[in-house]
């Protein structure tokens, strides 16, 4: 995901693929898929959550932690600041257009509605 390192995106992975569970440390290292050490994944939860990406809650002596947003939102706003800091967001939206494939038109036309013309 755009903004976040390769560990932070595969933390996020294993938040939004719990389906609203909030989850512990422990929870979320047992489902990465590589060795880390819990240390290292609170680390990443902790700045996740200083950066506004994860809402965390007490539950006894540890936090459980979940998504402050969702994956489709995510995306979204990464796209949003490609466009602001591309110096040229009309190019950048009419080439993506161009170079669209059906089926991305197709979500494009339903998502957006018909504007009345004036």
């Amino acid at each position: 995901m755009h903004g976040l390192g390769e560990l932070e995106s595969a933390v996020m992975d294993v938040l939004w693929s719990a389906s609203g569970t909030a989850m512990k440390v422990r929870e979320v290292l047992d489902r990465l898929d590589r060795p880390l050490a819990y240390t290292t994944v609170m680390t990443v939860l902790d700045n996740l959550h200083r950066k506004g990406w994860v809402q965390r809650e007490l539950d006894g002596k540890a936090y459980r932690y979940e998504p402050a947003i969702g994956r489709a939102e995510a995306a979204a706003n990464a796209v949003r600041e490609v466009l602001s800091t591309s110096g040229d967001p009309e190019g950048v939206l009419l080439h993506f257009a161009r170079s669209a494939s059906e089926w991305e038109t197709e979500l494009l036309r339903k998502a957006l509605p018909r504007k009345r013309r004036k």
